[in-house]
């Protein structure tokens, strides 16, 4: 999978250091897969959900929340939204035109 992108999650973990082991991980997982569904990607990551068009997944033990869309037939991870996870319960992002 290509993930767009790298950089994003790279500025968020230099304002919130605790979770950027957590983030190289997801990112070498995920570059190198071939996921063609959720069920697959669930496998590699157990908590990761579906939120209407939306992936979820929880980071370094539900403390962050990493939010994309996945295009599997063009191997494409497009994050959408890194947030803890307060910010996640508030459902802002749930009103992206998107979801």
């Amino acid at each position: 999978m290509h993930v767009i992108s790298f950089k994003a999650l790279r500025e968020y973990a230099e304002i919130h250091a605790d979770c950027r082991e957590a983030f190289i991980y997801w990112y070498k997982v995920a570059s190198k897969a071939k996921w063609s569904n959720l069920t697959e990607v669930q496998e590699m990551f157990h908590s990761s959900e579906a939120v209407s068009n939306f992936t979820v997944f929880n980071i370094k033990g539900n403390k962050y929340r990493l939010i994309v869309s996945i295009d599997y037939a063009e191997q494409l991870i497009y994050v959408k939204y890194i947030l803890t996870h307060a910010e996640y319960n508030k459902d802002y992002w749930k009103n992206d035109p998107h979801f």
